[in-house]
């Protein structure tokens, strides 16, 4: 069962404009259905784009694809240069992953799934602004706003770098992000000021050595060994190098070496990522991570090379934005509607954005109430409770006339 708008309490809920009729609920959900049985990965998402601003432009608005071929802006209300927009952003792209649910809108690409709830975010802005166009010819629209569909969120460092690059904050004064939680229960919102997500980079290793027969490891560099020596004890090295409050942790995701039982390979590669709670901790983490793998390759006799990729910081909430979405929230539905929430190790690019302007992200409530099975993000199976787009449509809307 979702939840309807007339759930809120009508003492805490002053009646606003932009509440969405039922026509266009339908619409959105089969908008967010198309998209999500046709995922397209980061720079590659062409068809969606080509969607978003058909129906943009069918509502009469100007969008403007952004120079990689993917993406768009589009701004809505008056402009007379002075007051600045105030920017509602989504990411669009998908994952190379399988989609594992049996339902009607299940991907029809192979080995790619919206298991982030990228097309869900990207149908809140689309309705969110095509709710705003409305009022905005109708006269009720005092600020002017844009409308921000970013690609490549999921695909270090994150498209959002490349946005700003285009312009895309050019005249922004604020912005407002949401993102699906499946522990939120729909129509309700997750909320906290300062860091909601953590910094996450990537790691790349190669241990090399001269390889030998597995009779005389005394001999050569037992890589295998070396290998699982940097595993193990590279993130219990951090441990103790860096304030355990930080929640600096290495997490390893791939490892290959070797091809036979008796024989001692010549090379290694490890994959990882590296996560962290707070922006002190991230600007240290490339020179404590290098200088902990050399230090156990060495120890080992194992060669080490090393690629840092350097992912995003944590997305810190600023206080006024969050406030403007709690009373948002507050306005649409009251204030049982909002929760407080953790701060996650998921590493999220909105965090570049907020390095320029103020802004805040919400968790959207996504899970159906009375629900108890565990979903996650990044799994075949991830699925919303649909309801969720109307809140999210209504709470950015709110957040707008509120500004």
């Amino acid at each position: 069962m979702s939840l309807d708008a007339t759930d809120a309490t009508p003492a805490e809920a002053p009646a606003l404009p932009g509440t969405l009729p039922d026509e266009l609920r339908a619409e959105l959900i089969a908008f967010r259905r198309d998209v999500h049985m046709h995922p397209e990965l980061g720079n590659c998402e062409f068809r969606t784009t080509a969607a978003i601003k058909a129906r943009l432009e069918q509502a009469g608005l100007e969008p403007r694809v952004l120079p990689s071929g993917t993406g768009l802006i589009c701004d809505i209300g008056p402009r007379d240069g002075v007051a600045p927009l105030l920017a509602l952003r989504a990411d669009i792209d998908g994952l190379p992953i399988p989609d594992t649910k049996t339902v009607d809108y299940r991907s029809t690409i192979a080995d790619r799934a919206h298991a982030c709830g990228h097309d869900v975010h990207t149908t809140v802005v689309l309705g969110a602004g095509l709710v705003l166009a409305e009022l905005a010819r109708e006269g009720r629209l005092a600020r002017p706003v844009r409308l921000l569909f970013q690609p490549a969120e999921e695909v270090l460092p994150g498209g959002a770098a490349d946005a700003i690059e285009a312009g895309v904050l050019d005249g922004v004064g604020r912005i407002l992000a949401l993102h699906c939680d499946p522990k939120v229960e729909v129509g309700r919102i997750g909320l906290r000021v300062g860091p909601i997500t953590s910094a996450c980079d990537r790691l790349e290793i190669s241990l090399d050595g001269p390889g030998g027969h597995t009779a005389r490891p005394h001999l050569t560099t037992d890589l295998v060994t070396a290998t699982a020596k940097v595993i193990t004890e590279v993130p219990a090295l951090l441990a103790r190098r860096v304030d355990a409050r930080s929640g600096l942790a290495v997490t390893w995701g791939r490892v290959e070496s070797g091809h036979a039982c008796n024989v001692i390979p010549q090379h290694a590669e490890l994959s990882a990522t590296v996560r962290c709670l707070d922006l002190p901790a991230w600007r240290e983490a490339p020179d404590l991570v290098h200088a902990a793998v050399d230090e156990i390759a060495t120890l080992h006799r194992a060669k080490s090379e090393i690629n840092y990729i350097r992912g995003v910081p944590p997305v810190v909430n600023e206080a006024s934005s969050a406030e403007l979405l709690r009373d948002a929230m507050i306005a649409r539905r009251g204030a049982h509607a909002v929760e407080d929430t953790e701060q996650s190790l998921g590493g999220e690019d909105f965090s570049w954005y907020l390095e320029r302007v103020p802004g805040a992200m919400a968790r959207l409530g996504v899970r159906t109430v009375g629900d108890t099975t565990r979903r996650d993000l990044h799994a075949g199976d991830f699925d919303v409770d649909e309801g969720s787009i109307a809140v999210g449509v209504e709470l950015f809307t709110a957040a707008v006339l509120l500004a």
